[in-house]
C-alpha cells in the first residue's frame, strides 16, 4: 500500500483548483489509502467510488473514508473492471509508474513499480478513460517525467479527449526511487545530479 506522498497532494491541489461538481460521481483508480477518494468527498462529491487490486488498499481506503465522516465505497478490482458497470464525472488517480527491472511486480511493489517504462498502469488507463467518464467527465492523473509525460497526452487525444498538463513540482527522490538512483542512470532514465523528480498532473476532459 503507498502512502499519500507529494504526487497525491499536488492531484488534490489540481482538483481545488478545478472543484468539484456538487453531487458528482467519483473514481479513485488505484487508490492506496483512499487519499483523493476522501479529499473528493469532502469536496462536496456526491457518491465516492475507490479501487485497487490490493486487499489492505481496500481496507485501509473504508477505514480512512469512516474517520474523516466520507463514505467511501472501496472495492477490490482493477480499473478496467468496472467498463460498462458504469461512468463518473470524475476520475482521479495515482497509479504505480516508478520505472522497474522487473515487469511483473508483487508484494508491496505492485503499489509503485510499473514495469521497464513505469507505463503498465499507465498505458492502460490512458486507454480505459474514454469509457470511464460521462459527457463531461474530467479526469486527473499524477506521474513522474520519468514516464513521458507527452506519451500520456498523445494517448488521452488519441482517445478522443482533451489533455493538458495542469501543474508540475520538482521533489527529491522518495524512498524508492532513492533505492534505485544509480539503476535509473545506469538505464538512461535520468542523468547525474541531484536526485530529484518532477512530477507532473494530466487533466483530461471529455471533448
Amino acid at each position: 500500500m503507498y502512502r499519500p506522498q507529494d504526487d497525491t497532494w499536488l492531484v488534490a491541489e489540481a482538483l481545488a483548483e478545478a472543484g468539484v461538481p456538487a453531487g458528482a460521481s467519483v473514481l479513485d483508480a488505484c487508490t492506496g489509502t483512499g487519499a483523493l477518494g476522501v479529499v473528493a468527498g469532502l469536496a462536496g462529491a456526491g457518491e465516492v467510488t475507490a479501487v485497487d487490486i490490493s486487499r489492505r488498499a481496500v481496507a485501509a481506503a473504508r477505514v480512512n473514508g469512516w474517520v474523516s465522516g466520507t463514505r467511501v465505497r472501496a472495492l477490490r478490482a482493477d480499473f478496467g473492471a468496472l467498463v460498462g458497470w458504469r461512468r463518473f464525472d470524475v476520475v482521479l488517480s495515482n497509479p504505480p509508474y516508478v520505472p522497474s527491472a522487473h515487469d511483473t511486480p508483487r508484494g508491496r511493489a505492485r503499489a509503485w513499480d510499473a514495469g521497464r517504462d513505469g507505463r503498465s498502469v499507465l498505458d492502460r488507463l490512458c486507454a480505459t478513460l474514454p469509457f470511464l467518464l460521462t459527457e463531461q467527465g474530467m479526469a486527473l492523473i499524477v506521474h513522474s517525467e520519468l514516464c513521458d509525460e507527452e506519451l500520456t497526452l498523445r494517448q488521452l487525444r488519441d482517445g478522443g479527449l482533451k489533455a493538458a498538463v495542469v501543474a508540475r513540482r520538482t521533489v527529491p527522490y522518495g524512498r524508492v526511487l532513492r533505492g534505485r538512483a544509480k539503476w535509473l542512470r545506469d538505464n538512461g532514465y535520468t542523468t547525474a545530479g541531484p536526485d530529484v523528480e518532477e512530477l507532473v498532473v494530466i487533466r483530461a476532459d471529455v471533448a
